[in-house]
């Protein structure tokens, strides 16, 4: 069931974004067997993965930073981050090079995932708000279900991803 835009309420306490808003064209990836999406407003670039300096006291899932271009950026394994398990990257492993909103400025973050799909058109029609799965928590990051081509694609908020304390963190870099 598709809830009307205006209908919709967020379940953690502020005003939630309309499905109608939502609405736009993605950038879809996979992660095991689940495929994501972030808004293509989102993507700065898509590059393979190049070597990645580790950075001491950091959360598991942050892998280190890539000197892309002269410009320092952290990156973050979309796995261990949505606490999968790690595997070993291979041709199809990308780094979703993305720009988040700071409290100063943009800032860049890149996000390791298996493989990139697509961009994808998603309709307001085809986004669900998502379902409730007990925790708040464990779905702060997601902002809708898309059904496209008989499939359901998660669609991710990167700002809630990256999180206020690596953000500051970040911009710091």
């Amino acid at each position: 069931m598709t809830l009307p835009a205006d209908s919709v309420k967020d379940r953690w306490g502020g005003s939630a974004q309309g499905v109608s808003e939502l609405a736009g064209k993605y950038l879809t990836f996979s992660l095991g067997n689940e495929e994501f999406g972030i808004s293509i407003l989102n993507v700065r670039e898509i590059i393979g993965v190049m070597e990645i300096t580790a950075v001491p006291h950091t959360p598991p899932y942050i892998k280190g930073v890539i000197n892309l271009r002269g410009r320092v950026i952290p990156v973050m394994d979309l796995r261990l981050r949505f606490g999968m398990s790690s595997k070993e990257y291979d041709d199809r492993t990308c780094v979703i090079v993305t720009e988040v909103q700071g409290h100063n400025n943009t800032v860049y973050v890149g996000m390791v995932v298996d493989s990139v799909s697509e961009v994808v058109n998603i309709a307001a029609a085809e986004i669900e708000h998502p379902p409730s799965m007990g925790s708040s928590t464990e779905s702060e990051n997601i902002l809708g279900m898309a059904k496209v081509k008989d499939e359901v694609k998660i669609l991710l908020d990167v700002n809630r991803i990256v999180g206020e304390r690596l953000l500051r963190q970040f911009e710091e870099m």
